[in-house]
């Protein structure tokens, strides 16, 4: 079994923010693959189905971002999974916008969702797909994390979520090293690929 997570906070204030395009990755998949990720477990909304073959639960931490890690271990303790089985998905500001990057393993990075679950699972040892949000520096960081998608950013973005999905069903397929040499894009997402 898989545990796909998607980082995000909670809440109508936050729904079509830059932070929570791991949530609306995770709610396009499950769409996709006609999973419902209502019900409350392990302090977040989870769903269960198959994809590409294999039993997934996807999971939308409720805890608000920085304590993503407390909801993450308790799925992962419940059904006594590995790391590798794990694959987290969030916004980046470090990389392009609209890209998308794969990763096996690494550090959380600046982001403070993955730097909870690294540190409530005491490993870094977990695949991640980060979609990238670009770096304004003129607006204040928070405000522009937190901030809605503008027009021309959302075109860009619905391609980074059907691309990451694309990603994600690659991955339980054929594993991790398939999907970061087909999925991993260096601009707007599908428009140019290559590995990292």
């Amino acid at each position: 079994m898989y545990v796909i997570v998607g980082l995000g906070n909670p809440g109508k204030k936050y729904e079509n923010t830059r932070h929570n395009i791991g949530f609306i990755a995770l709610d396009y998949l499950a769409d996709r693959h006609g999973i419902k990720i209502t019900k409350i477990k392990h302090k977040a909304l989870v769903g269960e189905g198959n994809i590409s073959g294999q039993k997934v639960l996807l999971v939308k931490p409720q805890t608000y971002m920085n304590l993503s890690g407390n909801s993450v271990r308790e799925v992962m303790e419940y059904y006594k999974l590995e790391p590798e089985n794990l694959l987290v998905v969030y916004d980046d500001i470090d990389i392009p916008t609209g890209s998308v990057r794969i990763r096996k393993k690494g550090s959380a990075g600046t982001h403070n969702g993955m730097r909870s679950i690294v540190y409530d699972l005491q490993s870094d040892q977990f695949p991640r797909i980060r979609i990238g949000m670009g770096n304004n520096k003129k607006a204040d960081l928070v405000n522009f994390v937190i901030g809605s998608f503008t027009k021309e950013e959302r075109k860009i973005f619905e391609g980074a979520v059907v691309h990451t999905a694309d990603a994600i069903e690659c991955f339980l397929q054929f594993g991790i090293d398939k999907a970061m040499n087909e999925y991993n894009t260096r601009g707007i997402a599908g428009e140019e690929k290559g590995n990292e």
